[in-house]
Parts: C-alpha cells; sequence; structure tokens
C-alpha cells in the first residue's frame, strides 16, 4: 500500500500511516537484532540498508562515509527553500553476550543490540520510504546511518569525512530509545542533555628507595595523595557544588613490594560534564593541580587528558521546534520537554558541534535497562519513530 495514495498532500503524518507497514517493520528490525555487528564492522546492516534505500527509489545513496556509514538524500516536491535536514541513527551493537531467550535473539556469541540501534534504523528507513513516497516537503532530506556510535566514534569519523559540509546539512536531529519511558512518549531538553565523557592518565615518576628510608627517595605515593584529593576539589572548590560535572579515578597503579618505595606511579580515571566551559575550566585545573604538586614534591608529573565525547547540547531553537513536532504526533500529555540529563556520552555530539539541532528521546517502555543482556526495542515504538522523523522533516522544510 503505498503513503502517496493515502496520505498526499496531507498537512501532517499521522502515525496511523505505518500501522500498514508494520510487519514489515518488524521483520526488518529483527533481522538486524539477530545478526547484530559491532564498531565500524557493520557491512551486512550497512548493505542491507542501502540495499533498502535504493528499492525505496530515493534520489541518491552514498556508501563508506566515515568507513562503513550510509548516506541518503530524498528531495522534496520542490527545492526552492535550498533548506537541507538530517536524520541520524547508529547501526552498531554491543560486545556483549544476549540473555532475552528471544526467537530473534543474537546468533553471533558475544554480540548484541542492548541499545536499540536496531530499533533506530528501522525507524529511519521507515520513514525514509514514507518522504521518499510522498515527498510532501520543500528542500532536502539527508538521512544518516552511522557506525560505531558505542565505541569507536564513528559520528566523528562520519564529520570528519565532510558529513555536514558535503551535504550542505543546516539542522540535525536523532532518537533514541529510552526504557521506563512509555510507548508513544517523547522527552528532550534544551542545552546539555548528555554528558562529555573524557579520560585522564597522570603519569607520575619519584625516585624508589627502600621503605625504610624513605628521606633517600622521592615517594611517588605523596604525590597521588595529593592528586586524587586536588582533583575532587575541582567541584565545589573552583566548579559550583550544583554543577553537573564529575571526576572520577577509576585506577591507581604503583609498587610491587611491600619494602620499595616505588619510582613511578599512575592514575586513570574520566571527566563528565553537562557544560562545554566547565569541561574546558576543569581540564585546566586538573594541569594546573598537577603542575602544583610536581613543584611541592619534587617528582615529575605528566598528565595526558584524552578529549573523546564533546557534550551532547541540544539547540534551544531546535529543541522548542522538536518538541512542538512530538507534540503535534502524540500530544503535549506525552512530551516532556525539561527531561533530567544523564552524564553518559553520546557521539551525536560530533554532529550537534557542526549545526543547530536536538537528540530526542522516544519511549521504550517496561523494558530492561540499556545495555543490559536482557534488553530489547520494543517494537511497538517504531510506528512512533518513523512518524516523528517525517514530521521533523514535513514541518520545518513545509511547502
Amino acid at each position: 500500500m503505498s503513503f502517496k495514495v493515502i496520505f498526499e498532500g496531507s498537512p501532517m503524518v499521522h502515525i496511523e500511516v505505518f500501522d500498514t507497514q508494520l510487519t514489515e517493520l518488524f521483520a526488518w528490525r529483527r533481522d538486524f537484532h539477530t545478526h547484530p555487528e559491532i564498531s565500524f564492522d557493520v557491512h551486512r546492516t550497512a548493505g542491507l540498508v542501502s540495499e533498502r534505500l535504493h528499492e525505496m527509489g530515493v534520489d541518491e545513496v552514498f556508501t563508506g562515509i566515515g568507513k562503513t556509514g550510509v548516506v541518503a538524500v530524498i528531495k522534496g516536491k520542490t527545492t526552492s527553500s535550498n533548506k537541507v535536514i538530517g536524520l541520524r541513527a547508529d547501526m552498531d551493537a554491543l560486545p556483549m553476550q544476549e540473555q532475552t531467550n528471544l526467537p530473534y535473539a543474537s546468533k553471533i556469541e558475544g554480540r548484541m543490540h542492548a541499545c536499540g540501534h536496531d530499533g533506530h534504523t528501522t525507524m529511519l528507513l521507515g520513514a525514509a520510504r514514507y518522504l521518499s513516497e510522498t515527498r510532501n516537503f520543500n528542500g532536502t532530506a539527508v538521512l544518516i546511518f552511522q557506525p560505531a556510535e558505542e565505541a569507536e566514534g564513528g559520528g566523528l569519523a562520519m564529520v570528519q569525512d565532510g558529513l555536514m559540509n558535503r551535504f550542505g546539512i543546516q539542522s540535525v536531529f536523532a532518537l533514541h530509545a529510552s526504557p521506563g519511558l512509555p510507548i508513544g512518549h517523547f522527552s528532550t531538553r534544551a542545552g546539555g542533555i548528555m554528558g562529555s565523557a573524557d579520560l585522564f592518565e597522570v603519569q607520575i615518576t619519584g625516585k624508589g628507595c627502600h621503605a625504610a628510608f624513605p628521606h633517600e627517595g622521592l615517594d611517588p605515593a605523596i604525590a597521588v595523595a595529593q592528586i586524587i584529593q586536588g582533583f575532587q576539589t575541582i567541584v565545589s572548590r573552583s566548579i559550583s557544588a550544583s554543577a553537573q560535572h564529575v571526576v572520577s579515578i577509576t585506577q591507581v597503579h604503583m609498587g610491587t613490594a611491600d619494602n620499595i618505595i616505588a619510582e613511578t606511579a599512575e592514575i586513570r580515571g574520566t571527566v563528565r560534564s553537562l557544560s562545554s566551559k566547565e569541561r574546558t575550566f576543569g581540564k585546566q585545573r586538573m594541569y594546573d593541580i598537577c603542575a602544583g604538586v610536581a613543584s611541592m614534591t619534587g617528582t615529575e608529573i605528566h598528565l595526558n587528558y584524552i578529549d573523546d565525547l564533546p557534550v551532547t547540547e541540544n539547540d534551544a531553537t531546535q529543541t522548542d521546534f522538536a518538541i512542538d513536532a512530538a507534540t503535534k504526533l502524540v500530544g503535549s500529555e506525552a512530551v516532556d520537554g525539561n527531561r533530567t540529563p544523564t552524564m553518559g556520552g553520546e557521539d551525536f555530539s560530533f554532529m550537534l558541534e557542526q549545526c543547530p539541532g536536538n537528540f530526542m528521546f522516544i519511549g521504550n517502555g517496561d523494558s530492561a535497562a540499556l545495555h543490559n543482556p536482557a534488553f530489547d526495542f520494543n517494537d511497538e515504538a517504531l510506528a512512533y519513530g518513523c512518524a516523528y522523523f517525517a514530521t521533523i522533516v514535513e514541518r520545518q522544510l513545509a511547502i
């Protein structure tokens, strides 16, 4: 059944338009779930996505962007506005063993879709078919199917491969499954919605000696203690105690025997923040603290701070637009525009650094948590996600 016949000229997308497609959407999603692929090694998934996009009759399909990413271009009935909107879904799974006992559970040992990316990909494919048939918009929709969200920076790889400039994307939107949020509900917020995720390593070099004669050496343990204490004063003494900024020490390595003062020590950990400004300031304080401790103790201290994921920072205007689009679909009572942010990271943040947009959560019902071996994307959410993506395009690129 064709979307074009039923809803040609419709002023807005209706969720019911996807009900006739659910059997196929369910099958697509469960096939992705059964055959999970991780990181950039998503060749089967990307191949199926590309094949289905070609079958739908989108204008152009590009593969190999960001190693294994797929991009589809769909032009509206008119393109006089020159506006270009991006919609993003992630394709990769996680390196963990599934424990759902579902008939369509993963067939690959040690790999499973435990974060809903199988559902995200299916929702964007469903929207692609609708948009390619109806084309009830003025401008261009760019559909982004991204690899390696979970571990190796597929979003950054696509951006570095020229994604945003090559396709002229002016705004960008994404959806993510949210366990505990009812089916048919949406939630988001303006500003930081997911935290930056950085790593750090501190290498301390002192002078080893016998533990009975510590004055003959330079004890790196003293520097370790002062650095840990100093890092924990960044929040509350340098950054407001009410700010959402976390410095966590997760590893300390030093010494080989009880009667030896070690020559070297290592501290490792992670930093999370919901503010780009505080992220930058907190990083500088860590360098300052290390320099100060080195001066006090006479040890040599080297801090290697690794900028990993930026803050997932929703643009205020585009977030208002996304909230309005979701509200048009499901009503204001089912849309939360003030979602509590989380310190978990998301590499959609690299795309949001390039142009304004919004990261929206979609209800997955009463399911297991994300990254849990019992998690499964709820197929009942598919129609809502398809309709949301299509609504974003039709309303932002209104004829």
